[in-house]
């Protein structure tokens, strides 16, 4: 059941800030420790191996790292291959790494140090791949969320270089394909275990898994073909966005490969907290003392909004936390018109000392309203020596 999972924030050992490489360093960690290759027959390890998995191909991805941040585990429809099952199908029937099993789907990733891999990285070693998605945080104060506003935030992506247009190769000159691999970028090894031959595809260690030898490479990007740069964009946040929310801005993430299209850019919106509003959805709360003469007697009193000071009119008789309902004066709700409400919880104040009028006073309102115990609160007279 969703509800008996740990956090995968906890899994893997991250904050729930975390950056995108501390995720994958993370996993990274994680995977080899667990991995079966090294526990054989362990069934904690294994069981260890596939939490990790699974944490990390929900955190990895954006979009569903984004429907995690805001319904946990409830995103992720169990019965819809949204779980792991028994044994080692994993999520929608396949491996997070997009093989059909753990060990069949690794590419880079545990490719330098498991020696197997997957043949997805040849399979796209020459075709255009998406970028990877950016996230990114900023916060904003509490009008800010309620009134909406426009931010602008610097970060850093990574781009096809400029100089070589993303080859890799010095001007003049052209990627050559590399003679080990065919231009696939992978190699296929056998090796001969106690079970018999086992075939395995990995990256090709001739060109890196690309494909392709630059013999002069490009001097800005080093042969690369790719350079970071850091990027100022303006965004709008609007009205009405709560703590923990996250804003998509499409095409924002590292540009594409070869053609391929930019990954996004994920903003998680943080919003401090209010000195007087506590906020409950698109209604807020907040606590008032007022004087037991204006309880008693009823009267106008001046209450603070969003947007400016308010009267509130309060009944005769009006117990300590008593709350009212102000329509219509919280937060404008995400992506509508309508607001929410304020409710101002009502607290009497009781006076600690009374001066001797005072005293005297409410003594005779006492008696006034029929206490017979109104005698005995009347002070008592000194004598000469008291």
């Amino acid at each position: 059941m969703a509800d008996t999972k740990r956090d995968y924030y906890e899994v893997l050992g991250v904050p729930k800030t975390a950056s995108d490489d501390e995720i994958k360093s993370a996993f990274r960690k994680l995977a080899k420790q667990y991995h079966p290759d090294l526990h054989p027959n362990d069934k904690e390890a294994e069981a260890k191996f596939k939490e990790v998995n699974e944490a990390y191909e929900v955190l990895s991805n954006a979009d569903k790292r984004e429907k995690y941040d805001q319904f946990g585990h409830a995103a992720f429809d169990p019965t819809a291959g949204g779980g792991y099952s028994s044994g080692w199908s994993g999520f929608g029937g396949g491996s997070p790494f997009g093989g059909s099993s753990p060990f069949g789907g690794f590419g880079d990733i545990f490719g330098d140090f498991f020696g197997g891999g997957s043949s997805s990285r040849s399979s796209s070693a020459n075709g255009p791949i998406r970028g990877e998605n950016l996230r990114q945080s900023v916060t904003i104060s509490f009008e800010e969320a309620a009134f909406g506003c426009e931010k602008e935030i610097q970060y850093r992506r990574e781009e096809n270089c400029s100089v070589c247009g993303g080859t890799g190769a010095a001007a003049g000159s052209q990627p050559q394909t590399c003679p080990t691999c065919g231009g696939r970028g992978s190699v296929t090894r056998v090796q001969n275990t106690i079970l018999g031959s086992m075939q395995t595809t990995v990256p090709c260690s001739a060109c890196g898994g690309t494909g392709k030898i630059i013999k002069d490479p490009c001097k800005a990007c080093g042969g690369n073909g790719r350079v970071r740069t850091i990027q100022k964009r303006k965004f709008k946040i609007p009205a009405g966005i709560d703590d923990g929310q996250t804003i998509r801005l499409s095409g924002g993430g590292d540009e594409g490969y070869r053609g391929g299209s930019n990954g996004d850019l994920h903003i998680s919106i943080r919003v401090k907290p209010h000195k007087r509003f506590v906020r409950d959805g698109a209604d807020i709360h907040q606590n008032i003392t007022i004087p037991v003469t204006t309880a008693i007697l009823g009267g106008s009193i001046s209450v603070p909004t969003l947007e400016k000071e308010c009267k509130l009119n309060i009944p005769e008789g009006t117990p300590s936390q008593k709350t009212f309902r102000m329509k219509g004066f919280g937060i404008q709700k995400l992506n509508s018109s309508e607001k929410g409400d304020m409710y101002v919880n009502i607290t009497v104040e009781i006076p600690k000392k009374l001066t001797e009028k005072e005293r005297e006073l409410v003594v005779r309102l006492a008696e006034e309203m029929g206490d017979g115990d109104a005698q005995k609160a009347k002070p008592k007279k000194k004598g000469l020596f008291k």
